[in-house]
């Protein structure tokens, strides 16, 4: 089997430096930006539990978006391939990252929590199994040392 390999590349920017750099842990923030060609650019911060600023976006939630939105592409993906009409598609993921008495963490699992709207009640049954099938295809949920749970809810339009 031919393997293809995609490459990517970010710009990560800490603006942080508020005239004494890391001299101490308080003396500087967490501010960054991710940068990547001609997209617009995601203003970061770390968790407001590590001194981050609480307005902008954090590893541990850009992780879990990245695990919903690479399973909803999937999912979406096999729906049309299973003449399964999704009308709408949200999700609400929620992950748990365990911090360690030496500072170090690990996330011990995420739930996605997709609601899906298609078309007809007759697609729901197989709505519903498509999602394992996008999990196991999922390049994120590939890469990640932890459980990738699922809790989906399948309805039909009104109307």
């Amino acid at each position: 089997m031919i393997k293809r390999q995609h490459n990517y590349s970010a710009t990560i920017e800490w603006t942080g430096n508020k005239g004494e750099g890391t001299s101490n842990y308080r003396a500087f923030e967490r501010s960054h930006i991710i940068s990547i060609e001609n997209k617009p650019d995601i203003l970061c911060s770390s968790d407001p539990a590590f001194l981050g600023d609480k307005t902008r976006h954090n590893p541990e939630e850009l992780l879990i978006a990245s695990l919903s939105s690479c399973h909803m592409l999937w999912y979406l993906h096999l729906c049309s391939e299973a003449n399964i009409i999704v009308t709408r598609y949200v999700d609400n993921p929620s992950g748990i990252m365990i911090e360690e008495q030496n500072g170090n963490g690990y996330f011990s699992e995420v739930t996605l929590n997709p609601t899906v709207t298609v078309s007809e009640s007759s697609m729901i049954k197989k709505a519903n199994e498509l999602h394992k099938k996008a999990n196991e295809l999922c390049f994120i949920a590939n890469s990640v040392n932890f459980i990738v749970q699922h809790n989906p809810n399948c309805l039909t339009e009104v109307g």
